[in-house]
């Protein structure tokens, strides 16, 4: 059975090792996702494991967070900038309140709509999904990163599918560039791959390709997204309502440029021992626009047979299974979300971090997070994913569309497995938030970045 060393944080601090030697190395519920009716476990030497709600203290104990914010690496003089539609009304209220219940230091989220903005409608189902995913976006960061600033960026338009909305997001992303808003971007939102194949697609997506590149290589800024909650397939139709027949992946995730965050699930025995494995509700897959980029190709053989010159995604990953959810605070009520757009504003934390340790913004971090995963660059580095195609086999499903059925077994496994660790006693758990109630009742979700993460409202 998988310990409990999670090694993320190890890996993308040894990044910014690798990348020192240069300036820039590298609510309604979301499409309603269908739960199981009871939450995952497992069992071994360390006895029973189970999924839970999450809190700040559970997550940094889970990721090895902690000892960094003890050294004074908490984010200090970094800023991530979130991209979303409509934003949220109760932000600033909803974090404070977050701060107070988790002994978070107090921070003023800054908001800005530079290309204007839609009166906040809270019987519209979207703009209440926005608000539950804003408000998602922005906690988790703060708890990552207690000491970076953030700024929302929000458009007056819901992104959906096809080029809905993506012209005024790229709009946004141009923005924070030009005025020099933070070194990291989280875009916790996606557009189905089948959704982009015709011309106006085709070209909207090589205008986000222009930015991304030039963005991560000439100044220095990270790009974050969520891989998708929809396992190997997406949405087929623009309404949308359709899960395309064939295995397929999203963009922005798909993006060279763009680091790419699959799901996991974590589990605990509610006391000192952690593990983690694969989320089968977890995107992933190859591209249909982009070939397999070049710190891809140098993975073993048999993932290039799989590659087959596409891109792999996701690149790494983080918890992200509802049932092992975090706990949030959203449109005044305290509740439990899950999906890739959780893993996102994660690795935008962690990447704050890194950034505030190296002295100067990583930027394109792909090319070191691949070297690392291979046992480059560090003689202390556990081998444990996220060999990045080794996430993009876990995640296509044997079953489409959506399929959570069982997955290959070299998918399961992928490459690596984690380093045992001494035991480390997990934080207390927040019992309000963590009961059966709040996860709530699944309701239709707004229609914007399907399947892109597991929002559930009471």
């Amino acid at each position: 059975m998988r310990a409990s060393r999670l090694c993320v944080l190890s890996i993308l601090l040894a990044a910014l090792l690798l990348a020192a030697c240069g300036p820039f190395a590298a609510p309604t519920v979301s499409r309603r996702t269908v739960l199981p009716t009871t939450a995952p476990t497992t069992s071994g030497s360390h006895g029973p494991l189970a999924a839970q709600a999450y809190a700040p203290d559970d997550i940094r104990s889970a990721y090895d967070i902690a000892p960094l914010h003890q050294q004074g690496i908490t984010g200090q003089g970094q800023t991530v900038v979130l991209i979303e539609s409509f934003g949220d009304p109760t932000l600033q209220a909803d974090i404070d309140a977050y701060n107070q219940r988790y002994n978070l230091p107090p921070i003023t989220i800054q908001v800005i709509a530079p290309i204007g903005s839609k009166p906040f409608d809270p019987s519209n189902d979207d703009m209440l999904g926005w608000a539950g995913e804003t408000a998602l976006d922005a906690e988790i960061v703060h708890a990552v990163a207690p000491g970076a600033k953030i700024v929302v960026l929000t458009s007056p338009v819901s992104e959906t599918e096809g080029t809905i909305g993506l012209p005024e997001f790229r709009q946004l992303e141009q923005y924070a560039l030009d005025h020099h808003l933070g070194s990291v971007i989280s875009m916790s939102w996606g557009v189905s791959e089948v959704t982009l194949t015709d011309t106006a697609g085709r070209a909207e997506i090589a205008k986000w390709d222009t930015l991304f590149h030039q963005a991560t290589t000439q100044q220095g800024v990270t790009f974050v997204t969520g891989s998708g909650d929809n396992g190997a397939t997406d949405f087929a139709d623009l309404t949308p309502t359709q899960l395309s027949s064939t295995a397929t992946t999203s963009f922005p995730s798909d993006d060279p440029w763009v680091t790419s965050a699959g799901g996991t699930t974590l589990l605990t025995d509610g006391n000192h021992f952690f593990d983690e494995s694969a989320w089968d509700g977890s995107g992933g897959g190859f591209s249909r626009f982009f070939a397999t980029p070049d710190y891809q190709k140098t993975l073993p053989s048999a993932v290039q047979s799989q590659l087959q010159n596409r891109r792999g995604v996701p690149d790494i990953a983080a918890n992200a299974d509802p049932h092992s959810g975090w706990i949030i605070r959203a449109l005044n009520r305290w509740q439990v979300i899950g999906g890739t757009s959780a893993a996102a504003p994660f690795w935008a934390g962690l990447i704050a971090l890194a950034n505030q340790k190296a002295g100067h913004p990583l930027g394109f971090i792909n090319p070191a997070l691949y070297q690392l995963a291979q046992g480059k660059g560090t003689a202390d580095l556990p081998r444990h994913a996220p060999h990045p195609a080794g996430r993009a086999r876990r995640r296509r499903r044997d079953r489409l569309p959506g399929s959570r059925g069982p997955a290959r077994a070299d998918a399961r496994r992928g490459r690596g497995r984690v380093r045992p660790r001494e035991p480390r006693r997990a934080a207390g758990r927040d019992r309000a938030a963590r009961t059966g109630g709040a996860r709530g009742d699944g309701r239709r979700a707004p229609r914007r970045a399907p399947g892109r993460r597991a929002f559930r409202r009471r």
